[in-house]
């Protein structure tokens, strides 16, 4: 249920996700939650002591600033948190991963037998007598599941807002308040492109929270968190903003809010507040080696869940934009390939035939700098502003193409077809010439792969193999131009110049790779 992330340096990195359905008699087991204050600095400074004469012009002064007061905030809005409890069930063996971890367990149990012992592979496919819910012979059978998480209360009448996750697979779902109050939660809809969920339940008069605007934050502000870390109710953390409108490599639409707060299983779903006390975010996930908290985490932003949560109430689910690309990011040398003033913007490397970017022109080796006027810096920018837009929503797309600037229009298609997603940048290549030994495509292979025109890579060396072109690749284009043939191929690269943008296409994916000529 953790979400992991591997690194290209093949570094282990978990995305967990608090609050998650943990092991049977575990509290949130296995979960971490991610809890982030974003409250503001406050604006008392006071100045430093009188110098000496003599010592004054030894050091600067310097101003001290005074945190908010987090005992306030707490105290106004402590009431309005909420653990939510819950109760689910998965399968012993091959449900969800679940068969996975049922084999860890069998191979636990096998630990020092030897491999060549007859009754290694007996025990390896029956299991080992005495561990249930062991060996491929056995029936599934449902086995209980406990949670718990964190929410907070948006309405008077019983409205609470959390994370998707922890709610995902639940059959029971108990809110308990800080009066030691215990509801039973409906869950009225769940949305994991964001991670919100919205449940209800039945009572009135509650305190709720305030709800303010990321907009308003600033990298450095403070930030609170209250939630129920291990279980324990009404846990307080504090911290900066480190970070806005981060994109996580999870095919996620949100742009999240990265902060220092510390977190620990059972924050999830929890409220992060700025310095006045307002919501500005959700708690979601951390960044960790180790599963757990490391000083990194983040929190989606309010507005994206106050999106969530209309559309839930009124229809009982959520819509999502697409655009129909796939995008990555555009370093230097993309930049000086396509004579770009700066490294920014989203570059176009595949484009659905049949989605709304086709229809409006979009063409691979776009690069899109702006839609409706805001700007995209980061290649996930794009998917993170189209997630948060509706279906049949019009957008302007300004974009890069053959060194000019041009402004197309598109019609927002439907995310539940199939979902923009970024796609993974290869490494910087070094220098010499392209280095490629190709050969023209057959026909069976053209109609196999989808493509037109294209050079089979029958052997890559220098810059091309540096910069990750392999053997078997397909080069379609190079700094745009296609690559039908060889000729096509010298005449591309008799124009280049230090470095050229070479599209390739690999295992059903088209890819941007920079290749650095010298």
């Amino acid at each position: 249920m953790n979400k992991i992330l591997s690194t290209p340096r093949r570094l282990v990195l978990a995305l967990v996700a608090a609050g998650a359905i943990g092991a049977l008699g575990a509290t949130g087991a296995g979960l971490v939650g991610v809890v982030h204050g974003d409250a503001r600095a406050a604006t008392s400074l006071f100045a430093p002591a009188a110098q000496p004469a003599s010592t004054a012009s030894a050091a600067s002064p310097a101003a001290a600033v005074v945190a908010p007061n987090f005992a306030d905030i707490t105290a106004r809005n402590g009431a309005a948190v909420v653990n939510i409890s819950v109760v689910g069930s998965s399968r012993a063996m091959g449900d969800d991963g679940d068969e996975a971890a049922a084999r860890q367990g069998q191979g636990q149990g096998l630990q020092g037998m030897d491999p060549n012992d007859p009754f290694f592979e007996f025990f390896r496919r029956f299991g080992v007598p005495g561990m249930p819910g062991m060996g491929q012979g056995q029936p599934q059978r449902d086995v209980p599941t406990r949670g718990e998480g964190s929410g907070f209360i948006v309405s008077s009448d019983g409205l609470i807002l959390t994370n998707a996750h922890v709610v995902r697979g639940a059959k029971e779902v108990t809110v308990k308040l800080t009066d030691r109050r215990e509801f039973s939660a409906k869950v009225l809809g769940a949305d994991p492109k964001t991670d919100v969920a919205v449940l209800r339940i039945e009572a009135k008069n509650l305190p709720t929270v305030s709800l303010g605007k990321t907009a308003d934050l600033r990298v450095g502000d403070w930030v609170l968190a209250i939630g129920s870390p291990f279980g324990f109710e009404s846990s307080v953390t504090a911290g900066v903003v480190s970070a806005k409108g981060r994109t996580l490599p999870d095919d996620s639409f949100v742009p999240f809010l990265q902060t220092d707060v510390a977190i620990n299983p059972g924050n999830s779903g929890g409220p992060l507040f700025n310095a006045r006390g307002e919501v500005v975010g959700i708690n979601s996930q951390i960044y960790s080696r180790s599963g757990g908290y490391q000083g990194v985490s983040f929190a989606i932003p309010i507005e994206v869940a106050t999106r969530v949560q209309q559309q839930i109430v009124a229809t009982g689910k959520v819509q999502h934009a697409r655009l129909g690309v796939a995008v990555q990011e555009v370093n230097q040398a993309f930049a000086d390939s396509f004579k770009l003033d700066r490294p920014e913007g989203a570059l176009v490397s595949s484009v659905d035939k049949s989605g709304p970017a086709a229809k409006a022109g979009l063409e691979p080796g776009d690069v899109v700098r702006k839609i409706d006027g805001q700007p995209i810096v980061g290649s996930g920018d794009l998917p993170a502003f189209v997630g948060q837009a509706l279906p049949g929503q019009k957008v302007t797309l300004e974009i890069w193409r053959n060194g000019e600037a041009r402004t197309l229009n598109a019609v927002l298609g439907d995310a539940s077809d199939k979902a923009a997603k970024v796609a993974k940048d290869k490494p910087d290549a070094g220098k010499g010439k392209l280095g490629l030994a190709l050969r023209p495509l057959q026909p069976e292979e053209k109609q196999q792969i989808g493509v037109k025109d294209g050079l089979v890579v029958a052997d890559a060396a220098g810059p091309a193999a540096e910069a990750g072109i392999t053997q078997g690749d397909v080069l379609l284009s190079i700094n745009g131009s296609p690559a039908g043939d060889i000729e096509a191929v010298r005449a591309a690269m008799a124009k280049a110049g230090k470095t050229v943008a070479v599209l390739i296409w690999r295992d059903g994916n088209r890819i941007f790779v920079p290749v650095r000529l010298g």
